[in-house]
Parts: C-alpha cells; structure tokens; sequence
C-alpha cells in the first residue's frame, strides 16, 4: 500500500502506516481551500509550519502534501497546502487524517510516549492477567487516557498516570496497570 510521494529531491515509497497522525482536517475554512485542522500533536508550531511536509489519502491514494500558510484561530490551526486552492478541492478533504514519516518525530523525554507507540500494546495486570489491547489514546482535559479493548467488552479508558500505568515497556509492546478498585468493572457489558 506504498505511494511515491511527490518530492523533487528524490522519488520515496510511503507506506501508510509507517507514518504517525498529527492532525486530522475538520473542515474547510473561507472560500480558498484552508482548512482547520484537529491537532493530534503537541508539536504544532513545528509540524504545520510553512514548507512542513504531510501527507494524506485522497481518493485511496497517499499523497505528499506541503504547507503554504498557517495561523493558529482558537489554538487550532488554520492551514492551506500548495496547489490546494479552492473550497471545492478542500471540501473533500474533510475527516482526511494528516501524517508524517516516523523519522520526523522528535526524541520524547524519559516517561513520554508517542500514540502510535502505545497503540497495538497488550494491557495486563500485575499479576500477568490480560485486559485487552490499546486501540486509541484520548486526550482530554484530565489528561491521557488508553482505550484498552477486550473481546465481549465495552472499551476501557485507563488513565495515563504512573499511579496506574506501573510499567509501560514498548519493546515488549505490553503495559502493566494496577487499577483503582472499580475501574475494570467499568468495562462490563450487562
């Protein structure tokens, strides 16, 4: 599922899931094909700078993306591309997710981690029993949360604090938690 994505330097094959997410285009914004953008980093400035390079799928294709301007409304961003000029050609864009390639991220400091390094990580108690598997991180204004989900069960948030996240070890792709009493309850069907 590779692409040659458009760069005059050198022709490179993408494939789509080597690249992490780091916005997702919300909607057109004015008549000449910005867009307000969902930020799925804490790098803004850096990743939607002009010149930055993306890329997206349109129309099944992956396709490499540049940023002309942007300007930040309400802490969101507000950006048009290159050759991306018109709210017909920015209208179907909408829900398109954004991504970089995963040698453009930044190292994290000790005790941070990338979304895309969490997800796929398998969720188990001390005590080595299995909760499921991270879907998704959500970001919220009390912080991170996993979406662990199990089969036959309601996804699980489980919130990213040490107190509870014991061990996170993305080598071995499998997170420890210790629960407040309840916690795992939440996740019953009935």
């Amino acid at each position: 599922q590779g692409c040659h994505a458009r760069d005059s330097r050198r022709p490179s094959i993408v494939d789509w899931d080597d690249l992490a997410l780091v916005g997702r285009i919300a909607r057109p914004h004015g008549l000449k094909g910005h867009v307000v953008v969902n930020l799925e980093t804490d790098f803004p400035e850096e990743r939607f700078s002009p010149g930055a390079e993306m890329f997206l799928r349109r129309r099944g294709r992956i396709e490499a993306v540049r940023v002309a301007t942007i300007r930040f409304q309400k802490g969101r961003p507000v950006v048009s591309f290159d050759g991306i000029d018109s709210i017909e050609a920015v209208e179907a864009l909408a829900g398109e997710e954004l991504r970089i390639p995963l040698d453009r991220l930044k190292p994290l400091p000790e005790g941070s981690f990338y979304r895309h390094d969490l997800i796929g990580c398998r969720v188990e108690l001390e005590d080595g029993t299995s909760v499921g598997v991270v879907s998704d991180v959500e970001v919220g204004r009390g912080g991170h949360r996993l979406v662990v989900d199990a089969p036959g069960k309601s996804p699980l948030l489980v919130p990213m604090a040490s107190e509870i996240c014991s061990v996170i070890d993305l080598t071995g792709r499998r997170i420890v938690i210790r629960p407040p009493v309840g916690l795992l309850e939440l996740n019953e069907r009935p």
